[in-house]
């Protein structure tokens, strides 16, 4: 049962974030435009960990513009993990944008993929258009035997319901940004997210948390009916198993 007051709760004290699984958070210290110090990650660390977080996925950009190497990451990350005393799970991805750099390494097999079983990729693209041969890539990456994720489809300016429905019928599956629900990115990602979710396109949600403040700002909104909690938590309870 969920924990409703008969009343919009906000994000925080709805329950959402207790048991949450965050598929996508930029906490990894000074690894891209997220997270700068150690100190500054073990804050966040503690701040999900009070919330009731479960488990944590840290998903640094892996991009032209931040070329991390798959082994520094996972040295940045195993610093991280000894210095991390809580309860939450921590995890190591990356979040990939679809660009040269990316193809170069799904042709290599150079990858930190997502998932309990480690078969899904997360994935993005520039907010304003696609990548040239977009539908190509997406196939190249099962071919190799991944699942793509979408990374935060709400906030790409250039997608329409078609392009929703076109890659949501080739496979693609699709996170959300849970404090788009609040208008954590304007309203039209607010108004997509709200579309995503009642036509049952999300499968798994986060944070994608790059700074603490921001995080706790906005978890203490309220979406704008009781009814988009209840969407956020289905999503949880339902499937969110990557």
């Amino acid at each position: 049962m969920w924990p409703f007051k008969g009343k919009t709760d906000s994000l925080d004290s709805s329950g959402l974030l207790v048991g949450l699984t965050d598929w996508h958070s930029h906490v990894l210290p000074g690894v891209d435009d997220g997270i700068k110090t150690m100190e500054d990650s073990l804050d966040v660390l503690r701040h999900f960990d009070a919330k009731g977080v479960k488990t944590l996925w840290l998903t640094p950009h892996i991009m032209e513009d931040y070329p991390n190497t798959t082994d520094r990451l996972r040295s940045r990350f195993e610093e991280l993990r000894q210095a991390w005393d809580g309860k939450l799970q921590l995890r190591l991805a990356s979040e990939n944008m679809l660009d040269s750099l990316f193809e170069e390494r799904l042709a290599n097999g150079d990858l930190l993929p997502i998932g309990e079983h480690g078969d899904h990729l997360l994935v993005e693209t520039s907010y304003f258009s696609a990548p040239m041969g977009f539908d190509g890539i997406i196939d190249s990456i099962m071919k190799a035997g991944y699942y793509p994720l979408l990374a935060h489809p709400e906030r790409y300016t250039y997608m329409n319901e078609a392009d929703y429905i076109r890659l949501h019928d080739k496979g693609v599956k699709m996170q959300l940004n849970y404090v788009s629900l609040v208008g954590g990115y304007g309203e039209t990602a607010k108004k997509k997210s709200l579309w995503l979710l009642k036509n049952g396109f999300i499968d798994a949600l986060g944070s994608d948390v790059h700074r603490l403040k921001s995080n706790q700002t906005l978890i203490a909104q309220k979406p704008s009916k009781q009814e988009h909690i209840e969407m956020l938590l289905s999503v949880v309870n339902d499937k969110n198993k990557i």
